[in-house]
């Protein structure tokens, strides 16, 4: 078949593109996460003004003490009745405490539901969540509040950090499930209308614990 001089004019030209290496518009911000990041920026303050942004309720604690202090606070002024949890670590300092509310029925009757989580991500406001974590994957979407405790350590700033921690991790045993939660559940597919909660919590909190 016989290519046209315009056609090949045009393949010519393409090929010569395809040939040359392509600069990237924004060279910085591939595989660089200071291009987002000003310098001495506090994790702490960016995950919370991010989370916050998003309907996120945010609460710093200095300590184990101060946790469960807040979460009892919390439960008294939300008339919970039946806050869930299955993390043993979690379960561990909240029997020393003595939160009346704990576990006084199934996850499908709670108020609440209180997990960890792998990382927060500072720059988004995201938690990182994995089917690897005692609460599972229906847990954390399932109650229509989710209590998130993390810890300082946790916090990282991009989400390309918290996959490089999960790698080093879990090695070859990823988890089958990796989800990321910015703020509560939200669409706005109804009559772009914004809905909160309506695939998952209508509220989420994250206690952050200072170690």
């Amino acid at each position: 078949m016989k290519i046209s001089p315009a056609k090949e004019n045009i393949l010519k030209r393409v090929r010569n593109a395809l040939s040359q290496s392509v600069q990237l518009p924004f060279p910085n911000s591939e595989g660089n996460s200071s291009v987002f990041r000003t310098e001495n920026e506090s994790l702490e303050l960016k995950f919370a003004e991010e989370f916050t942004r998003l309907q996120g309720k945010f609460v710093y604690c200095t300590g184990k003490g101060e946790l469960m202090d807040s979460l009892r606070a919390l439960c008294e002024h939300k008339e919970w009745h039946n806050v869930f949890c299955q993390t043993p670590a979690l379960l561990k300092i909240i029997h020393q405490q003595e939160l009346p509310v704990l576990n006084q029925g199934t996850m499908h009757e709670a108020d609440a539901a209180i997990t960890d989580c792998e990382y927060l991500v500072a720059r988004t406001g995201t938690l990182v969540l994995s089917s690897a974590q005692p609460s599972g994957r229906a847990l954390p979407v399932y109650a229509p509040v989710h209590i998130v405790v993390a810890y300082t350590h946790q916090l990282v700033f991009d989400l390309k950090d918290a996959l490089n921690k999960l790698k080093d991790k879990y090695g070859n045993d990823i988890p089958s499930a990796i989800s990321f939660a910015t703020g509560p559940s939200r669409t706005a597919d109804i009559e772009k209308t914004l809905v909160v909660g309506i695939h998952g919590p209508k509220e989420v909190y994250v206690f952050l614990v200072d170690e």
